[in-house]
Formats: structure tokens, sequence, C-alpha cells
């Protein structure tokens, strides 16, 4: 008996141990002097996870306004939300805010006080998705990195909102009502280390003009694009992923060498009018021409080496670099051509 409460005293020992051990490794992560901050500063409306005392989740809450935001947060998220402002009294002592995210509210521009993105000084990702703006909000804070406007009403871009936009690296404005008229030759000026464009499922029957240099991902799908201008993809010479799918593209549309550049290495024209496969370039490496009017495929043809020189290439030669191929949905009946397979060795797979 006596041998029985020894044994349950130590185990009982041992389980407070480990419990306070953990207990005190959780209290250790933060700083003492400030732990009553994350009990007594988190706004009733929100939670504040003690592991991650920069963040405070304020989404899915029901809310109508943005809660009094403390000091110390660095990652914001109100999405889900029934919020129709942004004031500036909620960020008096918000001056470390690396990350706002207002997605799924109804956001107006009438609805942000003027001036009050761009006193966030350090704000580098702004998410304001499926809103109702009907602008591209500014000013805005000078060192953005990524601004998601996807899924709004957005027809105008004000002149100049993006001048100083320095390290913008992601601009996405899908699924809004841009018109041509809205992308003017100095629109996208200022965004000089832009990488990523997304202007898909908006209201365009041309190419945009004047895109960012640097631009590696151009995404157009789903507008109304008819023609490629001339040399179009000269003035964006790092342009790596191209998507033009679900647009009105026609074999009269697209130049000699439209699509012949050798920094393009995934290129997408799904859900076009085209009826023969365009020249490409030995460096591309993804091809979608699915859900055209294409009837045939000479790989003669379409081959960016003779076939004479192509059944020649050794394996470590200069060959086209062509890996996958989606060519289903048009009218060309199987088999694949034998020439196509002589000259893109490196197929590894064909949709047809």
């Amino acid at each position: 008996m006596t041998l029985k409460v020894y044994t349950s005293l130590f185990l009982l020992f041992l389980v407070n141990s480990v419990w306070t051990r953990t207990v005190r490794q959780v209290y250790d992560e933060l700083d003492p002097e400030h732990w009553s901050h994350y009990t007594f500063e988190c706004p009733r409306e929100c939670f504040c996870p003690p592991s991650f005392p920069n963040a405070l989740y304020c989404d899915n809450k029901g809310l109508k306004e943005i809660p009094a935001i403390p000091a110390r947060i660095w990652y914001l998220y109100l999405q889900n939300n029934l919020i129709q402002t942004i004031s500036e009294k909620p960020f008096l002592n918000a001056t470390h805010l690396r990350w706002i995210n207002l997605n799924k509210n109804k956001i107006t521009n009438s609805g942000i006080e003027s001036g009050v993105l761009s006193k966030l000084k350090k704000l580098l990702y702004l998410f304001l998705e499926d809103n109702e703006l009907e602008e591209v909000p500014a000013p805005l804070p000078v060192g953005l990195e990524q601004l998601r406007l996807a899924r709004n009403k957005i027809s105008r871009i004000p002149e100049g909102v993006f001048s100083n936009l320095e390290n913008l690296t992601m601009l996405d404005l899908h699924q809004n009502s841009l018109l041509d008229s809205a992308l003017q030759s100095d629109t996208f000026q200022g965004l000089n280390n832009l990488m990523q464009l997304n202007i898909a499922k908006n209201a365009l029957k041309k190419m945009p003009l004047s895109i960012p240099a640097n631009t590696l991902q151009l995404f157009l799908d789903n507008n109304s694009i008819e023609v490629i201008p001339e040399n179009y993809f000269n003035a964006i010479p790092k342009v790596t992923f191209l998507r033009l799918n679900y647009n009105k593209l026609s074999d009269d549309g697209i130049p000699p060498n439209g699509f012949n550049v050798s920094s393009i290495l995934d290129l997408q024209l799904s859900h076009n009018q085209l009826t023969k496969i365009p020249p490409i370039n030995a460096h591309l490496e993804h091809l979608h021409l699915d859900h055209n009017r294409i009837k045939s495929v000479n790989g003669t043809e379409i081959c960016p080496a003779s076939i004479a020189v192509a059944e020649d290439y050794g394996l470590y030669g200069n060959i086209p670099r062509l890996r996958y191929l989606r060519l289903d949905g048009n009218e060309i009946q199987p088999p694949i051509p034998l020439d196509i397979m002589i000259c893109f060795r490196l197929l590894q797979a064909v949709v047809i």
C-alpha cells in the first residue's frame, strides 16, 4: 500500500514538473515586461495568439469597423467581415504594420479616409480583394511589395498612383472592370521592380501599354484581345510566363514572330481562334493551345530548327526545350506526327 502511494506521488510530481516546464516555455518566449499587453491590449472582438504576439486575428467576426490596433502588431487579419470604412483612428498606434488583409469586406473608395494608407510607412502587403472599390486607392504606402485588388469594380486607375511604388513586385487587378482607356502609356510608370502583373478577367481589347520592363509574369486571360502588336515583347525582355487564354486571338492577329521570344518559357493560348500553331522559340518549355480551331500539326513547320538538324542533335546539344504540349479541344486526329517527336526530343507530355 505504501509503495503504491509513493508511486502515485512520484508520478504526480513528474506530471506537474513537465506541465510547469511546458507552461514556462510558452511564457519564456515572450518578454515578461510586455506579457500584460497580450491580455489587456487585445481588442475583445479579436484573437491574439500568445505564440504569435505580432499578429492580430479579427477575421470572420461580423465587424462593421476596424478596432483599435495595438502598437506591437505587424500582421493584421480582417478578412470576411462587413467593414465599410478605413479611417485613421484605429491605426494611430499601429506604426509597425507590415501586412493587412481586408479581403471580402464592403470597402468603397469614399470609405477610405484621405491619406490613411500612405501613413502606414512600413506596410509591405495590402490585400483588398473582394470589396467594392471603383478605382485603385491612392495614395499608397511607398514601401508596398504586394498590392492585391482582385474582384472589385475598378474601372479607373488614378494618374501617378503607382509612380512612387518602386518596391512593388506584385500587382493583382484581375476580375475588375478595366477598359483599354484605363491603361495609359504612363499608368505603370514607377513600377521598376514589378515581376507579376495580373489583369485577367477585365474588358481589354488591346494589349496594355507600357508594361514595366522587369515583368516576368503577365496574365491577360479572359479579356477580348484580338491583336498582338509587332515587336510588343521587345519592351518586356524578361517576360517568362505569358497567359492569354480565353481571348479572341486569330492567326491574322499574331505577327509572324510574335511569340518567337527567347525569354518566354510558358505560353498559354488556350480558348482562342487559332487555326495553326504560331512560330515559337527553341527556349519555350510549355505550350498550351487547347480549344482553338487547329486541324493539323506539321512538325517540320513549327520546329524552331530544321528537322534534318534536329535528327543530329547530341544529348547535350542546343535542342528545342519544349516539354509539354497541349492540343486537345481542337480538330486534330491522332496519332502524333513523327516529326513532332523528332524535333522536340525533350517532350514529356502531349495532350491531343
